[in-house]
């Protein structure tokens, strides 16, 4: 089974970096921000030093969170030379570097845990990133992925028939993604529901933007038709979710 992702991989993160560089760098710009990657945490339970990797980081700010209050080896990773240049601008010492978590440069069995925030359905092939996430986590090591899914599986095409590249156009069914990762070898300890972050996180870009057509007439492409757009989402009705698996061997 291969889980599809968001198309073109040179637009790979365009929408988010764009909106993200107008941000501050200790507040993630994503459904839950650093109040969700603490859910996350706490049910992973790390111990203080462990090895932590976190995929798509951005400016690095929930590297720098782990770090500072959880005493974890954390470093990031992200394809965004302008938003790593400014993470590491602002926070010279973190360990940030530009790679693509669907071909990380680390060997097998590094970290005790992955963190993939909002970054899984921008990436091209997500089962390819999967498959790595595998590869460099210890034993027993665990991913914790938050994301956009659709609660329509159905209205998925319409999604991705979106002229952009973004995490919406990316989002996955439940069943295609956990069917994915327990083909790979992991085993699910987790999944929540947390569409209402997915609410908050829209009624910000309103109040950012003035409405959430207007957020997406300023970060999309010029040939993004809104209400395509509105059609598309009203046919899959995206959800958000938090989602723990464990590597077996």
């Amino acid at each position: 089974m291969t889980v599809s992702g968001a198309p073109g991989n040179d637009q790979q993160c365009r929408i988010y970096e764009r909106f993200a560089q107008n941000g501050s760098g200790d507040d993630p710009i994503r459904p839950g921000g650093l109040q969700l990657t603490e859910r996350a945490l706490s049910e992973c339970r790390f111990s203080p030093g462990a090895t932590l990797l976190d995929v798509g980081c951005g400016r690095g700010a929930t590297v720098k969170y782990v770090r500072d209050l959880h005493g974890l080896q954390a470093l990031g990773v992200d394809l965004s030379s302008a938003l790593l240049g400014a993470g590491i601008e602002e926070h010279g010492d973190l360990p940030l570097l530009r790679a693509s978590g669907e071909h990380l440069p680390f060997a097998p069995r590094t970290f005790d845990g992955i963190l993939a925030e909002c970054s899984l359905s921008v990436m091209a092939n997500p089962s390819n990133a999967i498959k790595d996430f595998h590869r460099v986590l210890k034993r027993e090591g665990l991913l914790a992925v938050t994301d956009l899914y659709a609660r329509l599986p159905e209205g998925l095409s319409d999604l991705r028939r979106l002229p952009m590249t973004c995490c919406l156009t990316g989002a996955f069914s439940r069943e295609d993604l956990t069917a994915e990762l327990t083909d790979v070898g992991f085993s699910l300890v987790l999944w929540e529901d947390h569409s209402h972050a997915l609410k908050h996180f829209a009624a910000q870009l309103i109040l950012s933007c003035g409405s959430l057509q207007q957020f997406w007439r300023q970060t999309g492409p010029a040939a993004l038709d809104v209400e395509q757009l509105n059609n598309a989402v009203a046919t899959a009705k995206p959800g958000y979710f938090l989602l723990i698996a464990r590597k077996k061997d």
